[in-house]
């Protein structure tokens, strides 16, 4: 079932895939690069099995705001009818575009691509075309991002919770027992955090079967692509710009997307509540980052407002001092907002070092975005509490925003419900696995669902703890044009769609609680991961129908 036809097309261009803009103009002199690419096209068929169902800028406003207003219905378009030429010239002025708009990632063949910008730097995986999605589920989960926000900030003001929820995990998950013992320390010491800020994403895929619009997780910490998504956005808008009258496609259908300059904004604002002008932004980094481009984007929009630097955990142990008072300096420098685009996986804690730097920013005064509570408010063991019988209750007041979060919940079940355990083995294909990690790579679909939980029954250990099991969704199957590497290549794919939001309270005083833009992820639709980074899925923006 649901096998599918794949076309490739190989766009070879001279020398090399990213080049100098006068390289480029020397070359359009010497030769017509559109020559070569219809000199060098190579078609291949492949044959997918049946499709994996859950994936894990110009800062200029756009045509279609974000407040999902309504559009007239349109009819959805079909990339299978458009004709190889114009699929030649949309690739082209693709990767023309994205060079010259920075539309970009480290190239993982280069060494030190991840380490110094403008070092090995390639187009980032991208749609050609963007994705059609309906403007209901689209206005459904802008409405959900606000209610969302304030979700995650009374959790995260109920210590307890977190601790008894997360008890089990905290013995066979040493990360996430890391974790709750800085946040336990805060409990113990009675840290307050009165400036709350949070940079958000929540992600959803649309259930082809109940047609409802199903949430697969909210990211609290390091919520990715808020500089590429935007640019992704903007690509698109450009080629149906030129192009759109010949696809039957209108470049104003697609949203407006501004979530870096939404995010810079959120952060600045909490750097005016600190109160303090001396103070920066410093934006926490991995020592390795391909996708350093992205967050580039952020640092350079904020740069212009307000001042800021990038330090590795590492750095910020070797270089920081907490003062009597709470204050954290880096270098000297006081910190005023402490922005996590690292900390959120075991692999960014390779010694005590980083450790020592997360703690120290836990006790300072200085703005966590996001805080230890916020961080753990984000996990996958967090998420499937929420969704039991009247838990929300306890957080939110309003029956009308319980409901609607509660529409929008998948399956979720903990590891100690036995009869979930027994379906999960008999029907392996309807269920995920999930452990307390962010990033692809990591969740256990099919057959090894089966295998990992007979395994688990057969140790008796307690290791079951360390996952959740949810309900696999199955989107709707979709033709599209897929980019990497300078590769356009026809395939059957399913889509993810997040939202961004900001919220940023001081005390009492809630500043922002928005909806901040939206990423789009698209993956041929065999494939069970679907992290961009990871190399499972593309950026890609949506078409409102």
């Amino acid at each position: 079932m649901g096998s599918s036809y794949s076309t490739s097309l190989a766009f070879a261009l001279p020398n090399a895939p990213f080049c100098s803009l006068s390289t480029a103009t020397h070359s359009l002199h010497k030769s017509n690069p559109r020559s070569l690419l219809n000199s060098n096209i190579k078609i291949s068929q492949t044959h997918n099995s049946k499709p994996e169902k859950n994936i894990s800028v110009s800062l200029k406003s756009s045509n279609m705001s974000l407040n999902c207003s309504k559009v007239e219905q349109v009819k959805t378009y079909d990339p299978l009818g458009i004709d190889p030429d114009l699929v030649q010239k949309l690739a082209y002025d693709a990767l023309v575009w994205s060079s010259l708009h920075g539309l970009v990632a480290g190239d993982r063949n280069i060494q030190w691509s991840g380490k110094i910008p403008g070092v090995g730097m390639v187009h980032a995986p991208v749609a050609l075309l963007p994705m059609s999605f309906p403007e209901h589920y689209w206005r459904q989960a802008c409405e959900l991002a606000p209610i969302f926000n304030e979700l995650v900030d009374r959790v995260s003001l109920d210590g307890k919770f977190l601790q008894d929820a997360l008890s089990r995990t905290k013995k066979v998950d040493d990360f996430t027992s890391r974790l709750l013992d800085i946040h336990s320390k805060m409990l113990e010491i009675n840290k307050k955090e009165e400036i709350r800020l949070g940079l958000h994403r929540s992600d959803y895929m649309l259930d082809e079967q109940t047609k409802l619009l199903l949430q697969i997780e909210l990211n609290t910490i390091s919520s990715s692509f808020a500089g590429l998504g935007c640019l992704v956005s903007e690509l698109h808008r450009f080629l149906l710009k030129h192009y759109g009258d010949k696809l039957g496609l209108n470049p104003a259908r697609i949203p407006g997307n501004t979530a870096v300059i939404q995010f810079a904004d959120a952060l600045a604002k909490a750097w005016n509540e600190y109160n303090n002008p001396r103070a920066v932004v410093m934006v926490v980094v991995q020592t390795e980052e391909r996708n350093m481009y992205d967050q580039h984007w952020l640092s350079s929009t904020l740069k212009e407002i307000y001042p800021f630097q990038l330090k590795t955990l590492a750095e910020i142990d070797a270089e920081g001092e907490l003062l009597p008072d709470g204050t954290l300096t880096v270098g000297g420098q006081v910190i005023a907002v402490v922005y996590f685009r690292a900390g959120y996986a075991p692999t960014d804690y390779p010694s005590e070092s980083e450790w020592r730097s997360r703690l120290m920013m836990e006790q300072s005064t200085a703005v966590k975005c996001p805080s230890i509570a916020y961080h753990l408010a984000g996990t996958k063991k967090i998420q499937q509490e929420l969704a039991k019988p009247n838990v929300l209750e306890r957080f939110l007041d309003n029956k009308e925003d319980i409901a609607k979060l509660r529409k929008c919940f998948a399956g979720l079940w903990s590891l100690d419900d036995s009869n979930i355990i027994q379906d999960a083995i008999e029907r392996p294909e309807l269920y995920v696995m999930k452990p307390q990690r962010e990033g692809g790579g990591n969740n256990i679909y099919g057959d090894d669902v089966r295998e990992t939980l007979l395994r688990l029954q057969k140790d008796g250990t307690e290791e079951d703890a360390a996952y959740i099991l949810m309900q696999r969704i199955f989107p709707t199957v979709s033709p599209t044009f897929l980019m990497r590497d300078g590769i356009c290549h026809q395939d059957r794919a399913i889509s993810e769609l997040g939202v961004y939001s900001a919220y940023l309270r001081n005390k009492e005083n809630v500043i922002i609680n928005e909806n901040s833009g939206y990423l789009m992820r698209t993956k041929v639709a065999s494939s069970n991961e679907g992290g961009v980074v990871a190399g499972f899925a593309v950026l890609d923006s949506i078409y409102l129908t």
